[in-house]
């Protein structure tokens, strides 16, 4: 039986991929690494807990002797890391947990991994570190890499340490970077969750500037697949971009999902934009789909209506997130901006 190590695993992309593959692949077992910070959530994988295929062990990438003694328990197949801080926001509050996470905890996982010869490892990015488009055109592989905000410099960090282990050390790391995710079990501080949160709430919504930035949305089943794509199927040293070829300025975006939830416009509030913030990501995905066979499956019609109806049918979940640490980093992040409009 092969037996893959994720980190990262109880956060929302690390989940669906953890949940994907037992689902489709009977002969693979899971590690799954997870420090539990505030959006690493061990409820996401409730439904797979008693499955004899999976294991979880809670602990830090940055540990470099907790991550060598689960690596050396067993023959390792793959190592896939999702273990990141995430949200550009965080990051401009504080952009420390982001350097120590993304980039020393990748080193860790890179030596670690060496060390025990795993045969393949995935670095798991984003689009992000491309930096910003303007009107027209596409992020490729190539794209020079141009990160504007503390998350995703991080992100692009880590990147390149992969890279120069590859040329170094013959590492045999594969990277992938993916346009905005959405989907079930995604922590509610991220745009569409929130807003669909508070939507069904009858609370306002707040939105960046005018509203006009423009993001790629992919449905996190295809972008799961596409990552499972690159550990089977990806070349040594290569990178491979997933988009959702959809792309929609936050503000139409806010007024779907206005429509779809059959609440007013008069909910929308615009607030101070981000510092730094990107105008627009689009993804060109044509090197997975020529070299892994990869396509997005989900239209965004389809993942739209049924990603609001998970969370319309798992509003305690929500209500147990949305509390605590979570509401004083909301209250932090917005309600300076609402004051300032």
């Amino acid at each position: 039986m092969q037996r893959i190590i994720v980190t990262g695993g109880c956060g929302f992309i690390g989940s669906n991929f953890v949940r994907h593959l037992l689902a489709t692949d009977p002969g693979l077992a899971i590690v799954n690494i997870d420090k539990l910070t505030y959006a690493g959530n061990p409820e996401n994988l409730a439904d797979i807990e008693s499955d004899s295929r999976y294991t979880f062990r809670q602990g830090d990438i940055c540990d470099a002797a907790f991550i060598d003694g689960v690596l050396g328990e067993g023959p390792i197949d793959a190592v896939v890391n999702f273990a990141a801080e995430s949200h550009v926001d965080r990051s401009i509050l504080d952009s420390g947990p982001f350097i120590q996470t993304n980039i020393v905890g990748t080193q860790v996982l890179l030596d670690a991994a060496r060390k025990r010869e795993v045969p393949r490892y995935v670095q798991v990015s984003t689009d992000e570190v491309y930096g910003s488009l303007g009107d027209e055109g596409f992020f490729t592989e190539e794209t020079p890499l141009a990160p504007n905000s503390p998350y995703s410099a991080s992100k692009t960090s880590a990147d390149l340490l992969v890279r120069s282990y590859c040329h170094t050390f013959d590492f045999p790391g594969i990277i992938t970077r993916c346009s905005n995710n959405y989907g079930p079990y995604q922590f509610p501080e991220k745009l569409l969750p929130l807003f669909i949160s508070k939507l069904m709430a009858d609370e306002s919504v707040p939105v960046y500037g005018d509203g006009k930035n423009v993001r790629d949305w992919i449905h996190v089943l295809d972008h799961c697949r596409g990552i499972e794509a690159a550990m089977r199927k990806g070349q040594i040293g290569e990178v491979y971009n997933f988009g959702g070829k959809c792309e929609m300025q936050n503000i139409a975006l806010t007024k779907l999902l206005l429509k779809l939830l059959d609440k007013p416009e008069s909910l929308i509030t615009y607030v101070k934009d981000r510092p730094g913030h990107d105008l627009r990501y689009a993804i060109d995905c044509s090197k997975a789909e020529r070299e892994l066979g990869w396509a997005p499956q989900v239209t965004f019609e389809e993942g739209l209506n049924d990603t609001i109806l998970w969370y319309q049918d798992h509003t305690a979940w929500v209500d147990r997130i949305k509390s605590g640490e979570y509401m004083k980093y909301y209250e932090q992040q917005y309600g300076e901006r609402m004051s300032e409009t």
